[in-house]
């Protein structure tokens, strides 16, 4: 009793509890409720059949297939070796580790712009590092499917690991070491003791890759090329269609892929609670 009147005289007073409340539901609902809300308007405006008709408007439908599998190659592969970088920061002490974990972050903070042009660099056919040898064994990268899914694997590298890596270190290694001593391999040790303990955080790091891979522009633009019905994307088609006087489709492209971004936090939330039972 005492601690939760103690615990009352220390809250914050009624009126600066609701004013803090209304100044951020109004900054998230101008921020990102009403325009978000603004593209279904438009994407919607015209009855559902014409937002179907839409998305089958000239190239979309080969952008919302190329975008779909970019994704799904990207997240497989941020999936793998986000669990492989997760374990190795956690699990075994090395020279420069501290730079590795350092390198995971910079995705986070360098511009999909730069990322694309540093991979024109180095994998450019005629003047890159590796791209004349590749180009030479019939390997395209740059304006080809393989440089647009590097790039959404590099802006989408971090949600993995980030999510992982503290849950790792939550759960320790004692369950390992003793499965281990009884006789397990590594792979048994994995499947049935790392995974079970880090399968929510797992979930939860992939939908939010997916979520990122899906709505990836500035850097799938520079090493795409841009090119209708070959290597556009679906951001690169909701940029050209709007240029283009194409409102109709832009809106109902651009909602398509926000109504994805959103079934993805929905998931979330619903992984959440069982997180932590």
């Amino acid at each position: 009793m005492a601690s939760n009147k103690l615990r009352n005289n220390l809250r914050d007073p009624a009126p600066v509890r609701w004013g803090l409340r209304i100044v951020t539901i109004g900054y998230v609902f101008l921020l990102v409720a009403w325009p978000t809300a603004l593209v279904f308007k438009h994407a919607f405006g015209n009855g559902i059949g014409a937002f179907f008709k839409a998305l089958q408007q000239s190239d979309v439908p080969h952008a919302l297939q190329l975008t779909a599998t970019i994704t799904i190659i990207s997240v497989l592969i941020n999936l793998v070796f986000g669990v492989i970088i997760s374990i190795l920061l956690v699990r075994f002490e090395f020279p420069g580790k501290r730079v590795l974990s350092a390198l995971i972050d910079v995705p986070l903070s360098v511009s999909p712009v730069v990322v694309g042009l540093a991979l024109v660099l180095v994998y450019n056919s005629r003047d890159g590092w590796f791209g004349p040898t590749l180009d030479q064994h019939g390997i395209q990268v740059i304006f080809a499917t393989p440089g647009m899914v590097m790039a959404t694997v590099f802006v989408a590298l971090p949600l993995v690991i980030r999510e992982l890596v503290p849950v790792l270190q939550e759960i320790g290694d004692d369950q390992e070491q003793a499965a281990r001593s009884l006789g397990a391999n590594a792979l048994q040790v994995f499947r049935r003791v790392t995974l079970p303990g880090i399968k929510w955080a797992l979930v939860y790091g992939v939908v939010l890759s997916l979520a990122r891979s899906l709505g990836e522009f500035g850097a799938v633009k520079i090493v795409s090329g841009n090119i209708t019905g070959q290597t556009q994307t679906a951001t690169l088609a909701v940029e050209q269609t709007y240029q283009n006087f194409e409102q109709n489709t832009s809106y109902a492209v651009a909602a398509l892929l926000a109504l994805s971004a959103m079934v993805c936090l929905v998931i979330v939330a619903i992984l959440r609670p069982k997180e932590s039972e």
